[in-house]
């Protein structure tokens, strides 16, 4: 029996080495690290000392995209950044619903296993969701939070929401998603204002993730979920109270064409404490105005 433990550990870690061959070391110099949760095996990272900085993705990126961030406020703080599973290095089952609130629980396992206190939640895209849903559900160990473009309200009444819900639950979405590897390939550099912040490099560190059609299946389930979940969205924006009062900052690029000034204005409305920061650029402030949204972190971090 102990052999047979043996040589499937040996296989799982030789088939995890081999799926990571991909990665640009120079880019993401990073420990990989794995947690094992009920729904699957979760890979993080987890650098440097301090205070918790814990940062949360959304789709179709993973923790590369904090990976400036977490070079820099690693020296000063503990940075932590998951994967979520069916994203980045982490296990990628086929077959659960993948829903935000799917994630959300996820997420919250990892706080609670990992016994994370005082922690400043960093959030973006479906990330937003996700994250704050997990914040909700652990109010007690959150002391910040600093969101990114994303929402937390009911998508079943919005135009754009509604548009892009009918092409994913469609076979011609079901088509572009698992075939065409449509979302790395094509809505993210779409998410850029400027594309000269989005080279070959980095582009393939953001496709090679998803290299099979089942590898695939996570980013189109999420995707369904703009409008699917919109009942279980509009219930946590009623919950917010338990982090309102928290430490907000706001840190917006107001070139996004989707996640636009008027969720803005939404979170400004119900948040009228947070700081907001807005940026020339598109949904992905994290690549297009790194110095300047680390620096705007750090700020908000020593005060």
């Amino acid at each position: 029996m102990k052999q047979l433990l043996t040589i499937l550990l040996f296989t799982i870690m030789t088939s995890v080495s081999y799926s990571q061959t991909w990665i640009d070391a120079t880019l993401y110099p990073f420990e990989n690290k794995y947690l094992r949760i009920e729904a699957g095996n979760m890979h993080y990272i987890d650098e440097g000392k301090g205070e918790i900085i814990l940062f949360v993705h959304g789709t179709p990126t993973w923790s590369f995209l904090y990976r400036n961030f977490i070079k820099e406020l690693s020296k000063e703080y503990r940075c932590i950044a998951i994967d979520h599973l069916g994203f980045g290095l982490s296990e990628k089952p086929d077959s659960v619903s993948g829903t935000p609130e799917w994630h959300a629980n996820n997420l919250s396992e990892v706080i609670n296993k990992l016994d994370l206190q005082d922690i400043t939640l960093v959030v973006h895209d479906f990330g937003g969701p996700i994250g704050l849903g997990a914040g909700i559900a652990n109010s007690d160990r959150i002391k910040r939070i600093i969101l990114f473009n994303s929402w937390l309200w009911a998508t079943d009444q919005q135009k754009e929401a509604k548009k892009i819900d009918k092409i994913v639950n469609s076979g011609l979405g079901r088509f572009l998603y698992l075939t065409m590897n449509f979302s790395p390939k094509v809505l993210l550099k779409k998410g850029f204002a400027n594309k000269k912040y989005l080279s070959k490099q980095l582009h393939a560190q953001y496709i090679k993730p998803f290299p099979t059609k089942r590898s695939r299946v996570p980013l189109l389930n999420l995707a369904k979920t703009l409008v699917g979940s919109s009942g279980w969205y509009q219930n946590q924006w009623e919950q917010l109270d338990q982090l309102s009062n928290k430490e907000w900052l706001i840190l917006w690029g107001i070139k996004d064409d989707f996640i636009s000034m008027k969720y803005l204005k939404k979170w400004q409305d119900r948040l009228t404490n947070a700081e907001t920061k807005e940026f020339e650029c598109g949904h992905f402030v994290q690549e297009e105005k790194a110095i300047e949204s680390i620096k705007a972190i750090a700020d908000f971090m020593s005060k």
